[in-house]
């Protein structure tokens, strides 16, 4: 499996004959408007022309910078029905309304077998919403992941809780977790939606992962914290097995050492 990191939750994972793509985003702004709300502070690390072909993009929620419409309608038009969107339920219908197709919508504990891979949906604690008036109208999820590679954890965005045991002793550990890390400040506020390092690093041994890659960082200013905060922590306290990846980075799994040039 080659990993690389796009950035903020963009991770594209490749298999031979199979590309997987998780909460795309390309868009200058997280927001329901062009001309305010959280914008770039770090262009994507891979163009959108430079995308190969996608097979499955799966979807953790629908707040705007996971779900980011734009993309996601040119990802479905060049796709041409080949690329299946894998999304929580309630979120399925909104997507088609929108020219987003074909998808599979999934409840926690639901699993599909899609592009020679079994996906499956797991628990997330954190919330959803797009408006004033939708908040929590559709679920969010992570997904494992399980192929010839091995298991394959993306957590998507959530807080720290329980549901790390639970799927690892559903599943067993994962060779790669996908973990975020940002958007934790003040923790008053913060801490039942989003994880700071230290609880991402006390997760990633809970799932006794292989090994993680930092997610949901250095992209957006979502809180408090200053913007490279969150790398600069995880890199002081995280071991070797717990990484920080630059934007546009590959990454060759299952040693995840980086691929040589060609």
């Amino acid at each position: 499996m080659l990993v690389t990191f796009v950035n903020h939750s963009t991770v594209l994972l490749q298999q031979p004959g199979v590309n997987i793509l998780t909460d795309p985003i390309w868009s200058p702004r997280c927001s329901p408007v062009s001309f305010a709300g959280p914008k770039r502070h770090r262009d994507p690390g891979v163009a959108f022309e430079d995308l190969p072909p996608l097979d499955l993009v799966l979807l953790s929620h629908n707040h705007y910078d996971h779900l980011d419409l734009p993309a996601l309608r040119r990802l479905a038009a060049r796709g041409r029905g080949a690329t299946t969107f894998a999304a929580p339920l309630g979120v399925g219908g909104f997507l088609e309304s929108r020219g987003i197709a074909p998808v599979r919508e999934l409840d926690w504990g639901d699993s599909a077998a899609l592009c020679g891979a079994v996906i499956h949906s797991v628990p997330a604690f954190h919330f959803s919403g797009r408006g004033l008036f939708d908040r929590n109208r559709a679920l969010w999820c992570g997904y494992v992941l399980e192929s010839s590679f091995g298991l394959v954890y993306f957590a998507g965005d959530t807080a720290f809780g329980r549901h790390f045991s639970w799927i690892r002793d559903r599943f067993g550990p994962p060779r790669v977790a996908f973990l975020p890390i940002g958007a934790y400040e003040p923790r008053w506020f913060m801490s039942s939606s989003h994880m700071n390092p230290d609880e991402a690093l006390e997760a990633h041994r809970i799932l006794g992962s292989e090994c993680s890659i930092a997610i949901h960082h250095g992209t957006f200013q979502l809180a408090d914290e200053s913007i490279d905060a969150p790398a600069v922590r995880l890199r002081a306290i995280a071991p070797d097995s717990f990484r920080v990846m630059a934007n546009g980075e590959s990454l060759a799994a299952p040693q995840l050492e980086r691929p040589r040039p060609t």
